[in-house]
């Protein structure tokens, strides 16, 4: 289906100020709509004035449909719907003529033109299923006269506020609680969902017949000048969308100005009962700031484990003890990075980027100046079940590369050994429905001895990367001779795909 700035540009002369203000409309008229009990579709004539295109429907939520069928894109001769063309000839509201038969239902049809800056950009016509009319409540009524309001305000122009962008997924609707104001900010109606969600706050009283701002200011608790500002909102005298709260609920509200003649004569308030959504809201912030903690106390905690470690470390006269802790400590090191990244987002994702950095520069200090560890290409955003076997898995095989791949010769003095690089570089492949992460570990050591088997090598190391490649991670792990020299390994995993958008775009470069 074409979406409407397709449709305007293709059919007519519109400029993107007049496409930006049926935007406008549009994003509007979902409560005109409700209030008429009607359809609501856009027609804009074509470029040489002969037809008109339909650009926007839309259906009421507080009735039935007068179309089974979509009519965006759908074109019809100028003089085929008189009323569209007295509407936009006259810049009038057009009421006159019989209700339409549509598949033995009557429909009331009437044209709205749609007016900016003095000029009739459109006509909406809004169609009105007859079919299960009866005498209206006091609540219909209310509806049906703010509906009028709202047509005379776009026939003139007033209509939608230019500076006020409403995000209708979240702003109150006409269903969810409505209040009809006097020109003094005086309660004429209130709907039972208004008055339930007042008495949420604590009124003890109806609302028909009280000054909105003054209850509204009354129910809300003392905060000084915030009072006035909250009187003065809640009667209706600026478009505005605003919360009250107060110790036993809170509600959203929105006013909406109505000067169907020019002058302001009154005003539609609509509201919304959101304590317990607030209360969630609080409840998972609360929820977010308990797991950063307990991340940042985990991270502290593995800390501390590893300068103990340490301690035992240097009391260790065993060299072999001693390159024994000393592999605990990076071990846990690397889980502690990932602790700490983990307590400083609001998620369960990480930037793996920076902790694959950070665990090659602790990794590092294993031959300080011998060796340079480097990275290529982009990890990505992980989740942290995915992150956290990951650095190990990085911290193991960059310390066996280290260890094993570059051994001072014994000409060299102590403290020196082989010069080399092991390089890390990380790409996104697989498909759509299923990515995954293809890890490469290369260095320009050594090499791999004779008969080597990685899946069968009884170091611990080795162990480790291939439990948790093959169990935690659900990869593959594979450990080979570099083209040229030295060892490569290889690690492909499994991950989930859309942790960037999550975030908020793609992941940085490698460096």
């Amino acid at each position: 289906m074409p979406s409407m700035n397709d449709l305007v540009r293709q059919h007519t002369a519109l400029g993107d100020s007049d496409l930006e203000w049926l935007h406008l409309l549009v994003s509007e008229w979902q409560l005109l709509s409700d209030l008429s009990f009607a359809d609501l579709v856009l027609w804009v004539p074509t470029r040489d004035g002969t037809r008109y295109v339909s650009v926007a429907q839309m259906r009421p939520n507080t009735g039935p449909t007068s179309y089974q069928n979509d009519m965006v894109g759908h074109l019809v001769p100028r003089g085929r719907r008189p009323m569209l063309d007295v509407a936009l000839d006259e810049g009038r509201i057009v009421r006159e003529g019989d209700p339409e038969w549509r598949e033995e239902v009557p429909v009331r049809v009437e044209s709205i033109p749609v007016r900016r800056e003095g000029r009739v950009l459109g006509v909406i016509a809004r169609n009105t299923n007859l079919l299960t009319v009866r005498t209206p409540s006091r609540l219909e009524l209310t509806y049906l006269q703010s509906a009028s309001d709202l047509a005379q305000m776009i026939a003139a122009g007033a209509f939608p506020f230019p500076d006020q962008q409403v995000d209708m997924d979240s702003s109150p609707r006409a269903g969810d609680g409505l209040i009809r104001l006097d020109a003094d900010g005086v309660v004429q109606y209130a709907s039972p969902n208004a008055l339930s969600a007042y008495h949420r706050l604590g009124l003890a009283a109806d609302l028909v017949g009280h000054h909105l701002g003054r209850t509204t200011a009354e129910l809300a608790p003392p905060r000084g000048p915030v009072d006035e500002a909250v009187a003065k909102l809640a009667s209706g005298w600026a478009p505005r969308d605003f919360e009250v709260e107060s110790g036993e609920g809170v509600i959203q509200l929105r006013s909406i100005p109505l000067k169907p003649k020019g002058t302001h004569s009154g005003s539609l308030v609509l509201l919304r009962d959101v304590t317990e959504l607030r209360r969630r809201e609080r409840e998972l912030i609360t929820k977010d700031a308990t797991i950063r903690e307990i991340h940042h106390r985990v991270k502290n905690n593995l800390q501390t484990v590893a300068a103990l470690l340490r301690l035992q470390a240097r009391r260790m006269d065993s060299d072999q003890g001693r390159e024994a802790l000393g592999e605990a400590v990076r071990r846990v090191g690397s889980i502690a990075i990932v602790h700490e990244t983990l307590s400083q987002t609001l998620d369960e994702c990480v930037e793996f980027d920076e902790i694959a950095d950070r665990v090659l520069s602790m990794v590092a200090e294993i031959s300080p100046g011998r060796v340079v560890c480097r990275r290529t290409g982009r990890f990505g955003i992980l989740e942290a079940e995915v992150a956290t076997p990951l650095s190990m898995v990085l911290t193991e095989v960059v310390q066996n590369a280290l260890e094993h791949g570059f051994v001072r010769g014994a000409s060299q003095p102590e403290g020196q050994g082989a010069q080399g690089t092991v390089e890390v570089s990380a790409t996104r492949g697989g498909s759509r429905s299923a990515p995954r992460l293809l890890v490469t570990v290369q260095d320009d050591g050594r090499g791999l001895p004779e008969d080597f088997d990685p899946h069968l090598a009884g170091n611990l190391g080795l162990q480790i990367v291939r439990t948790l490649v093959e169990g935690e991670l659900g990869g593959t792990f594979d450990m080979l001779p570099a083209p040229e020299r030295g060892t490569r390994v290889v690690l492909d995993i499994p991950v989930r795909d859309g942790g960037a958008e999550r975030r908020g775009g793609a992941p940085p470069a490698g460096r």
